[in-house]
């Protein structure tokens, strides 16, 4: 059995998804301990725990601890199996984030499965649909694993009740993939999406990012919902290249004025492109697990994140693949996943 300090490193909710998705993907059992611990609220919170009821109902596992509040979890996974889920976390807790967690292994599952996930789809601290959709899929797509995703209603902080429906069609065997330029930017695009909010809001972060980024009126666009559950504001900047597709966010908050939400995310998408770097530090921490599965991979990226490196710790805990990450200059890392020449796309 495995066992994990949940203070390790980042100490928050990235050691438990990635030691659940890992203990289905490798059959070990696992137990962690101090789950949570660096957080305010320490412990399993709801998206949590849905999380592991996710994890145990798509492989029959047997569980401990699993409640709210709970420090100390054990979980002992049965074989993944392909099927129709459906996962209600009943808050505004991250839908993303409960997908993080069972995708890796469905992935690997004997067949094609489908699964509706409700709650929040646009939260702060956690990769947003559009983030998925546009950024991380497609890179799984290259190697080998077809996953559609459909929003079917946006859900924001504090309201939740957002939906969004998960295909996944599994590869067998991840492929390893390298990213070592992003090649020539092929579109950009900012989009300020306002729920049951004024639209002044989306036009003042919309003319603010064009003002960060000197981005003409072509790659604005506002969107309006009317159907969302509760108020809610997000701004994306996607800026689409020959080798990958990046989204950079800025979430709308109660009392943040929107310019500033707005800069957020135009500062991010800024050093971003000032560096020249195809993978920016959210989406390295995404692409560790599956390239790890692939066996190797390579990619370069801006300064790892304390949640990249807990997810590299924790990673090579389950699986015999080295994970190297050294810095090229003062902003560019190269992370090389396995042996450098199994990247062979």
């Amino acid at each position: 059995m495995q066992v994990l300090d949940g203070s390790q490193g980042e100490g928050g909710g990235q050691i438990l998804r990635t030691s659940l998705a890992l203990a289905i993907v490798t059959q070990q059992a696992v137990r962690i301990e101090r789950i949570r611990a660096r957080r305010d609220k320490p412990g399993l919170r709801r998206q949590h725990l849905t999380a592991v009821q996710a994890a145990a109902t798509i492989c029959g596992a047997k569980l401990s601890g699993d409640e709210i509040g709970s420090r100390e979890l054990k979980f002992q996974p049965g074989r993944p199996r392909a099927g129709d889920y459906r996962f209600n976390i009943g808050s505004a807790g991250s839908t993303t984030l409960v997908l993080q967690t069972i995708l890796p292994p469905l992935l690997l599952a004997d067949g094609p499965s489908t699964i509706e996930l409700i709650g929040g789809t646009h939260n702060p601290f956690a990769p947003p649909f559009d983030f998925l959709e546009r950024a991380f899929m497609p890179l799984l797509g290259r190697m080998g694993a077809h996953v559609a995703l459909i929003l079917e209603r946006p859900g924001f902080y504090p309201g939740g009740g957002g939906r969004m429906s998960v295909v996944i069609d599994p590869a067998g065997r991840l492929e390893p993939i390298r990213l070592i330029t992003r090649g020539e930017i092929r579109g950009r695009i900012c989009r300020a999406l306002v729920s049951n909010l004024p639209e002044h809001i989306a036009e003042r972060e919309l003319a603010t990012v064009a003002g960060d980024l000197d981005w003409p009126e072509e790659c604005l666009e506002m969107r309006r919902i009317r159907e969302g559950f509760g108020p809610g504001n997000v701004v994306t900047i996607e800026i689409a290249s020959e080798r990958v597709t990046e989204v950079f966010t800025g979430f709308g908050r109660r009392g943040v004025p929107a310019e500033t939400v707005a800069s957020e995310a135009a500062t991010e998408a800024k050093r971003y492109l000032t560096t020249g770097v195809p993978v920016g530090e959210h989406l390295a921490d995404q692409l560790l697990l599956p390239l790890a599965l692939a066996g190797g991979g390579e990619f370069v990226t801006l300064d790892p994140t304390p949640h990249t490196t807990t997810n590299s710790d924790i990673i090579r805990r389950f699986l015999d693949v080295p994970i190297v990450m050294e810095e090229e200059t003062d902003a560019n890392w190269r992370v090389t996943i396995g042996a450098p020449t199994a990247a062979t796309r």
